[in-house]
């Protein structure tokens, strides 16, 4: 599969192809993204994430043709990078608010800056301690010269989260099933906040032993978190039968859940 750029009503979009031996492709066609509006997508830097291959992330340069920051600058245009996902390359969940903002830096308020490049890296952290972290490199000073890459990190997996205040907040996921016998979550939390999870049946029903009121309090900052209940954090007996997980959160944020051995 592979991804490029077109003009879409008098917009740039993206298309996709396929190809088993890379000599005859299949015709292309436009990326499905829904309900977002039409923007410009300059670039797309689509590509696997390492941590779940199946789910592609995609980080397209987004060009507002009509702006202009800088008044000296020859050519107007102000851009900023944008983030989307997707499970089949075809239908993608995008973002309108920017992944990568130009900020207070002069050179990056001019056209065809803040171009995230393909390509995630995963580096090691400058904090003693803590985990690996996920490097990206952006595109500064285009045009004007000398044009640089700049690297920006985020914490593994954490390109969008969950989110719940300091008051609280409740969501329950979609039936699922599941391999394993431990349930990680990476997670932050403030001092005193907290995450608690609920198993449920399919019809939204609280699986004994492991309802909200058994599960143990989760605070902290971790990449893999375990989960557990009073019982404990096996969940051996559950495993290829469809549930739901109920989560309850306060000032805390969820990044990613994985079932574990």
């Amino acid at each position: 599969m592979e991804f490029h750029r077109g003009w879409y009503e008098g917009w740039r979009h993206i298309m996709t192809c396929t190809s088993d031996d890379f000599v005859h492709w299949t015709e292309p066609q436009w990326l499905d993204f829904g309900d977002a509006p039409l923007e410009h997508l300059y670039t797309n830097a689509i590509t696997p994430y390492h941590r779940a291959p199946h789910i592609l992330l995609g980080f397209p340069m987004r060009f507002v043709e009509d702006r202009k920051k800088v008044a000296e600058h020859p050519y107007p245009g102000v851009s900023d990078g944008v983030f989307m996902t997707s499970r089949d390359g075809v239908r993608w969940r995008r973002w309108l608010e920017a992944f990568l903002r130009p900020g207070p830096q002069r050179e990056h308020w001019w056209q065809r800056n803040n171009m995230i490049a393909w390509g995630i890296l995963v580096t090691r952290s400058d904090v003693p301690g803590t985990p690996d972290e996920l490097s990206l490199y952006a595109s500064e000073n285009y045009y004007v010269g000398p044009c640089r890459l700049r690297r920006f990190t985020l914490r593994m997996d954490g390109f969008a989260s969950v989110h719940a205040p300091y008051s609280g907040g409740e969501f329950t996921t979609k039936p699922l099933i599941f391999q394993g016998r431990e349930l990680v979550l990476n997670y932050s939390t403030s001092a005193a906040g907290s995450i608690k999870v609920e198993l449920q049946d399919p019809d939204g029903r609280p699986i004994p032993n492991f309802g909200l009121e058994e599960c143990e309090e989760i605070y902290g900052d971790e990449i893999e978190g375990m989960v557990s209940w009073r019982g404990g954090p096996d969940l051996g007996r559950l495993s290829g039968r469809p549930v739901r997980l109920r989560f309850a959160m306060k000032d805390a944020d969820l990044l990613s859940l994985g079932f574990g051995f």
